[in-house]
């Protein structure tokens, strides 16, 4: 039975590789210190994998920016627009153009479009296919990165190297335009990957894992016939190379008899997002010499392992097709999960006791093949710690399970429709067309978080760092009234993100000193950990708020959570079912909610970006899951006055199939990214006649370019032609938090001046 391992963080313990990325882009560091950087994680990764004896260690699951990207470079798949450009010198420059865009002398390079690989809180660069697409091998990172394992362990067994499978690359990219399906390219691109293999092959690697999540949605003809094509071809090199087809994030049941008649050699399905696919597989493969490889450890949570109910599916499936054809290993790569709980110094004892981060799920795998070996000793500990820590009061609390319990109708609902809300906002409101506005954060600066550390570690008092909190939102209020925005925020500077934020003011949710996760690129973000029934102890943002609006005559929003993207990024307890949670957090919202209006906040936005992200990836499940969604969301919202409007914001995530369901959200406005898509969602919005207010983010956050004037009322103008005029607002797409002011200040002056032009070209 081998261990293995599907892929590791590679942020590092202290976040080098954020530091040395945003070290490089700045021109403070070279490349070659920045790869002598990515080097000493990966060493690092693959030494702690190999003392824990795993059988199989992943490389290539490294990567400087995202791991699509990555494939992006080594097939070849370059737009155009950045191959042309002359002041690129070499192959890093080029992907972080591709990733980040690039504005240097008379080059201005959009970034190319991002969104959420699958339902996580990862993102990743959208590959972007002509009709005529050519494929090659451009990159030489793989092969590279194989050879310094190689040189580690002085071998070549252990090692496996890691790549998107050929169906799921072309599924997560699009089509630069409609005369063909990218589903169509899968006789050119397999090609390729056959090609790489025996390059692999070549050099003595004996294993390649081939990531095939795709399998776990509802496939189209097209796509179950490009699977079986794609296959059938690979499963040529079956004598050649031990393929490893890996599926996660959900079961593949439905999807199995793709392989009907074709031979797979190795075969992974996740036993986490569904355990009872397993009975099915069995009995699928049981005639063949498949081996079967058990995602049994979760790589999305961190909680320790029930090892009594891993070790069940691990001797059925002996019992089945044999020892020798079972493999263990977690149930997608640990690339979610923090590095190391051993830093964290401050959990309660019983919630740390449940704990498991990366380095200690590699071990847990360790523990699992004990236990079959006959170390019985090692699960009576398991079944013995699981159980003292669950019977902690720690984790209960009777008044917030009762709450949840008496929901009325009323509490789900606005007091009058959206229609009659509308004219009373706009009456008391008086704002003009096109009315700007931002999402929520300003930029962070070092002094900012200097600030904040000094503040944690006793080196100021509360007294001193609000005082000091205060002159950077009294002065980002200046800004934006110099700019001329019509709605302020106040900037978030006391908030180090938008979910810890509040785990830090919540009763049963826990923020880690460093669990820190990859969202994309450099940014990096600490889920909290919900350990128990949530509640609120008091105001958490009312005060903030309040001062803000007392410095200016404008408007200004109250910035909230949503309780669907507080719950869906943090790591979640796994004791009760998820809507529990979801509502237990949406009263705790609804207060915050209703103190905001009772002190005078007339806006208040409560952000859900991760609502499109929760999605399961099977639409039987859809029903169930907007049920408790649009449920939780409604109930945080919908106990204000119809004068006070409700905002929400939502971004980077595939739209076009949850209007209906976004509308059922009842906000009286939305903003969402639409600016990498040059406005394309906005076309789907229009013909499902989407009834409420709407930001279509008119500028790209995540690249460091500053849009024109010209760009952006472009823009606008594309939104007039699909949207009432009086229902669109003016925004960026996303929070400013990771951008710099000199970028900040000459967008949003650009953004303010496009909606000045568009009032006066397109008001008629």
């Amino acid at each position: 039975m081998l261990k293995h391992n599907l892929g590791y963080p590679r942020i590092g313990i202290r976040r080098e590789l954020k530091k040395a990325c945003e070290s490089y882009w700045s021109n403070q560091i070279d490349f070659n210190t920045l790869f002598e950087v990515g080097k000493k994680i990966r060493e690092d990764n693959w030494k702690m994998q190999n003392m824990a004896n795993l059988d199989l260690i992943p490389c290539n699951d490294f990567s400087f920016y995202d791991q699509v990207l990555d494939m992006s470079l080594l097939l070849g798949v370059i737009p155009e627009s950045y191959i042309s450009i002359p002041i690129i010198h070499n192959n890093i420059d080029l992907y972080f153009s591709m990733a980040r865009g690039l504005q240097k002398d008379v080059w201005d390079i959009k970034a190319m479009e991002m969104t959420k690989w699958f339902n996580t809180n990862y993102h990743y660069i959208v590959p972007e296919f002509d009709k005529n697409q050519k494929f090659s091998i451009l990159s030489n990172k793989l092969f590279d990165e194989s050879e310094e394992l190689k040189k580690l362990l002085k071998s070549t067994k252990k090692i496996k190297p890691v790549l998107i499978g050929p169906v799921s690359y072309l599924f997560l990219g699009k089509e630069k335009d409609k005369s063909f399906h990218r589903m169509d390219l899968i006789e050119n691109i397999v090609p390729i990957y056959i090609e790489i293999i025996k390059k692999l092959k070549k050099k003595g690697i004996n294993w390649i894992q081939l990531d095939e999540p795709i399998l776990g949605l509802d496939l189209s003809k097209k796509e179950k016939k490009a699977l079986q094509y794609a296959y059938k071809e690979l499963s040529k090199l079956n004598y050649e190379i031990n393929i490893l087809l890996t599926s996660y994030f959900d079961g593949i049941s439905e999807n199995i008899n793709i392989f009907q008649d074709i031979f797979i050699k190795i075969l992974h399905i996740d036993l986490i997002e569904d355990p009872n696919q397993l009975e099915k597989i069995l009995f699928f493969i049981k005639d063949s010499e498949t081996i079967l490889s058990l995602g049994l450890i979760d790589g999305r949570n961190i909680w320790k392992n029930n090892y009594t109910d891993s070790i069940n599916k691990i001797e059925k499936t002996i019992k089945y097709i044999g020892e020798d054809r079972v493999m263990i290993a977690p149930n997608c790569s640990l690339l979610h999960v923090p590095i190391d709980v051993t830093y964290e110094h401050s959990i309660h004892k019983d919630i740390k006791n449940r704990m498991s981060f990366a380095k200690q799920k590699i071990y847990e795998l360790v523990d699992l093949e004990k236990i079959i070996k006959g170390e019985k000793t090692i699960l009576s500990k398991n079944i013995s710690s699981l159980k003292k820590s669950m019977e902690s009061s720690i984790f209960h609390d009777e008044k917030v399970k009762t709450r949840i319990k008496q929901v009325k109708e009323c509490d789900l609902k606005r007091k009058n429709s959206f229609y009659v809300r509308q004219k009373k906002q706009h009456k008391k409101f008086n704002l003009p067309i096109f009315p700007t506005t931002t999402i929520g954060s300003f930029p962070q600066t070092k002094e900012i978080r200097s600030l904040r550390n000094k503040f944690r570690k006793n080196e100021l008092s509360k007294e001193e760092y609000d005082k000091k909190i205060k002159k950077f939102i009294v002065n980002v209020i200046k800004k934006q009234e110099k700019i001329n925005l019509d709605v302020l925020v106040h900037g978030e500077f006391e908030r180090t993100d938008m979910v810890e934020y509040f785990s830090d003011k919540l009763n049963g949710i826990l923020s880690t000193e460093n669990g820190w996760v990859q969202s994309y690129g450099s940014r990096c973000v600490k889920p909290p950990i919900i350990y128990g029934d949530v509640s609120r102890t008091g105001d958490m943002t009312v005060d903030w708020i309040c001062f803000a609006q007392k410095k200016t005559n404008k408007l200004m929003k109250g910035m909230l959570t949503g309780p669907v993207t507080i719950l869906q990024w943090s790591f979640i307890r796994n004791d009760q079912p998820i809507f529990d949670t979801a509502y237990q957090i949406a009263w705790a919202i609804r207060d915050e909610v209703t103190s905001l209006e009772k002190n005078g906040i007339q806006i208040i936005q409560i952000d859900e970006p991760a609502l499109r992200e929760g999605l399961p990836l099977k639409k039987k499940n859809w029903k169930s899951y907007f049920n408790w969604s649009i449920k939780a969301f409604r109930i945080s919202s919908s106990g204000v006055k119809d004068e006070t409007q409700i905002h929400t914001h939502m971004c980077y995530s595939e739209f076009n199939d949850i209007f209906e369901h976004i509308a059922d959200l009842d906000a009286d406005v939305i903003t969402m990214e639409t600016s990498r898509s040059k406005m394309e969602l906005l076309k789907a919005f229009s013909e499902f006649s989407y009834p409420n207010e709407i930001g279509p983010g008119v500028y790209d956050i995540h690249s460091p370019r500053i849009p024109t004037v010209e760009e952006i009322f472009n823009l606008i103008e594309k939104a007039s032609k699909k949207l009432p005029i009086k229902n669109i607002w003016v925004n960026p797409d996303c929070g400013l938090k990771t951008r710099k002011w000199e970028e900040v200040l000459k967008s949003l002056k650009n953004m303010t001046e496009a909606a000045k032009m568009a009032r006066i070209k397109l008001s008629n």
